[in-house]
């Protein structure tokens, strides 16, 4: 009874393997047929538009969010600062037409009154665009794909930075062998000052490019430009090796230095006063002269004995110039200061050019 049992179990489960194959077989001919006839329908290419569209979504996700203040919110943010400043003028009785910048920092001045010793926490009233850091517009379009085909280095406006000007730098060598090549190129170029004007720090360069940059960038930048400006430019390379230096004032040209005299035995110097802190400092210096430095009649190394005290630089004319100074302090900490600032404005006179 046992086997017939187990016999009989088993050819009904070999039934049922099979009737499960003929009718899992019949349907997935039916479902093959479904989703032919799906592809084929318009709604399956509006599930796969709106599947792509999700996608594009997700990827730029991160992007999206550096945008912080939108192109929307700074129009918004001018409107409001308009109409805030033409209420101010008509507070203080300006006309709102000529209301400038300055009017408007001397009224919030005097409407809100502070103490405050840092100035950056001052209540202010400033344009969008100066309160609000530059930010970059999207890169990308509807599709997802980058404007610049330099988008996927991370740093798009250092790298079209770099590769504009070392073109330049090649254009300019090419303009040299072409020259040189027709014997018209002359080794003996005029020599370019750099003083007077300084390179963009990195912080203005970012400021510039809106994009943070590294140490080792910046120099790199930095020595493109120098093998650039050291060629004989043309006036477009000039102009765009000029749009990274800034000029500054040369401190030596602001001061005021009275002309050289002559005493009673024809031998020439000049005199000059200068203070630091509380120290007052009136120095004659003589040309021709061993090299004396006295101080109030006393020599130079008593009177200051702390070495600190009469460090000076080196100006290679030792034993040249003779200095007779005379202090009038009641800080002792600036005396060696004012009269090291004094001889130095007084030996401009007296060094050869």
């Amino acid at each position: 009874m046992a086997a017939f049992g187990v016999s009989c179990g088993a050819a009904a489960s070999y039934r049922l393997f099979l009737g499960g194959r003929v009718s899992f077989a019949r349907g997935q001919g039916l479902w093959k047929a479904a989703a032919a006839k799906l592809q084929r329908s318009p709604g399956c290419q509006i599930l796969r538009l709106r599947h792509t569209t999700v996608v594009t979504t997700r990827k730029n996700v991160t992007a999206l969010r550096r945008e912080t203040y939108t192109v929307d919110f700074i129009k918004k943010q001018i409107e409001e600062f308009n109409i805030g400043k033409r209420h101010l003028a008509n507070m203080m009785g300006e006309d709102p037409e000529t209301f400038t910048q300055e009017d408007i920092d001397r009224a919030i001045a005097y409407l809100f009154p502070s103490g405050l010793f840092e100035k950056r926490a001052r209540p202010v009233m400033k344009h969008p665009e100066e309160i609000f850091p530059k930010q970059r517009a999207i890169q990308w379009g509807e599709d997802g794909r980058p404007f610049h085909f330099l988008f996927y280095t991370g740093k798009q406006s250092y790298y079209s930075l770099m590769h504009g000007a070392y073109g330049k730098l090649l254009d300019v060598e090419n303009r040299q062998d072409q020259l040189r090549a027709k014997g018209l190129f002359s080794e003996k170029t005029k020599a370019k000052d750099p003083i007077g004007s300084r390179w963009l720090i990195k912080e203005e360069l970012e400021e510039m490019l809106v994009e943070k940059l590294s140490d080792q960038d910046y120099a790199q930048f930095i020595r493109l430009l120098e093998r650039l400006s050291a060629l004989p430019c043309d006036e477009a390379e000039e102009e765009f090796v000029g749009r990274f230096r800034r000029s500054v004032t040369i401190q030596s040209k602001k001061q005021l230095i009275e002309p050289v005299q002559y005493d009673e035995k024809g031998m020439a110097f000049s005199t000059g006063r200068g203070n630091r802190k509380t120290a007052k400092a009136e120095v004659a210096v003589y040309d021709h002269g061993s090299g004396k430095i006295e101080v109030n009649g006393v020599d130079y190394l008593l009177y200051f004995p702390v070495t600190q005290d009469r460090s000076y630089q080196k100006l290679s004319a030792s034993g040249s110039y003779v200095l007779k100074c005379r202090l009038c302090h009641l800080c002792f900490l600036g005396l060696g200061m004012g009269s090291r600032r004094t001889m130095k404005t007084n030996l401009v006179w007296h060094l050869p050019s």
